[in-house]
């Protein structure tokens, strides 16, 4: 398993198109939606990509929000889950955070994954709400 930072248009597209899959596809996310206008490459959001064998199977993407790193659109193919490599997409967000001179970081999590992020440290501080038509809640960590 390899996480890239993504820097071409070719491995944006790529990324695209996972997310498209898992939020759009089988989540029932709306396309316009799922993509924004930080879907971009710029020095400001770095988007990750997780190749697995070669293959691009997950995504991931963090900005800097009022002085923090904030995690989006983390996701993997469903072949890909159940792996490892969500716990390698979070190591590899943290590491970037840390570089970018980022001490606290946060997330929204749909509720279906509240406990895979507990496991990593991450806290819950807020109530249940409604992003995109799915359940979520926000949660936070400070790195070290």
């Amino acid at each position: 398993m390899t996480v890239k930072h993504i820097n071409t248009a070719d491995d944006l597209a790529q990324a695209f198109s996972i997310r498209k899959h898992v939020f759009v596809e089988e989540q029932g996310v709306a396309l316009k939606d799922e993509f924004d206008h930080y879907d971009q490459l710029t020095p400001a959001v770095q988007h990750l990509l997780v190749l697995d064998k070669g293959q691009a199977v997950g995504t991931a993407r963090l900005r800097e929000v009022d002085g923090q790193g904030k995690f989006e659109r983390i996701c993997l193919l469903k072949q890909a889950r159940g792996q490892g490599l969500g716990r390698d997409i979070l190591i590899a967000l943290e590491a970037l955070a840390i570089t970018r001179g980022l001490t606290r970081v946060k997330l929204h999590a749909q509720t279906h994954a509240e406990g895979f992020y507990q496991s990593l440290g991450y806290r819950t501080d807020s109530d249940v709400f409604d992003e995109d038509g799915l359940p979520h809640v926000r949660m936070v960590k400070t790195l070290s």
